[in-house]
């Protein structure tokens, strides 16, 4: 199975995708965009993207996309992210003087980057980052990201979980162009508008509540096509096609503006 990740090989989004696949066939993308392109045009079978951080909150690009794109959500993946400082055979943490890395990395390893005082330069990747340190041949330079980015470079561990805090995790959709079939453990993920009067949002919300289903997630994005308008990202403990999860949509679907069911798949392990 080919599956499409931001990030260069080593990347956590590829952690997450051969963790949640099993063995397949890795095609890096430059951006969210493109990982989205390479499963609309079949490119890939699979898209693997992160859509919120247990540290640093959501990730907006992906919200976004999910709304304009015309994929669907067919799983998800909690991945544990253990930063490692990797730099060339042979440096010592005295030796280095410069840290690349991800904003966000570099921002969950801030504790020990205060310590070392070294300066810091953000890149579009963390696994970006230990190729420009491995193909570069930069000496003194070093990259905040994973041991297995370590392996595929060639480069050395300096010190590994320096990441600030031990619960860090990111949350990672499977997408395809195709929805997958009812199972158990479902969870479905939808996007909406409401009208902008008084009780909108409690009505819409009161769809789920008056039949018992639990909402796990609930985000307000701004429209990009109506200034002061927003969209609610909810995510609900049921399958679209279960009983409660039909009539709830029934409902939602009166009450509101705008509707769309991004997908319904299997609640991650953990």
């Amino acid at each position: 199975m080919r599956v499409a990740f931001q990030g260069e090989r080593g990347a956590y989004s590829e952690a997450a995708a051969i963790a949640h696949f099993g063995p397949l066939e890795p095609l890096p993308c430059r951006t969210l965009a493109a990982v989205f392109d390479a499963v609309e045009r079949g490119t890939a079978v699979r898209g693997m993207v992160p859509v919120e951080n247990s540290q640093a909150g959501s990730i907006n690009d992906t919200y976004d996309l999910l709304v304009r794109r015309p994929l669907h959500i067919v799983g998800e993946h909690n991945q544990r992210i253990e930063h490692c400082l990797l730099a060339l055979p042979g440096e010592t943490l005295d030796s280095i003087r410069t840290i690349l890395s991800h904003p966000q990395a570099l921002a969950q390893c801030d504790a020990f980057l205060a310590r070392g005082g070294w300066e810091t330069v953000a890149t579009y990747d963390t696994a970006g980052s230990a190729q420009i340190v491995a193909v570069d041949r930069r000496t003194g330079v070093a990259a905040i990201a994973s041991r297995h980015a370590a392996e595929i470079y060639g480069l050395m561990v300096l010190a590994e979980g320096i990441e600030t805090s031990p619960v860090n995790f990111t949350r990672f959709l499977a997408l395809s162009l195709t929805p997958t079939p009812p199972g158990d453990r479902a969870k479905t993920s939808v996007v909406f508008s409401t009208a902008n009067v008084p009780g909108a949002l409690y009505r819409a919300l009161g769809a789920f509540a008056e039949r018992g289903i639990n909402l796990t997630k609930l985000e307000s994005r701004p429209r990009r096509d109506r200034p002061w308008e927003y969209l609610f990202y909810v995510d609900i403990e049921t399958h679209r096609d279960s009983p409660e999860g039909r009539a709830a949509l029934d409902d939602l679907a009166r009450v509101s503006a705008f509707l769309r069911v991004l997908g319904s798949y299997p609640k991650a392990e953990g």
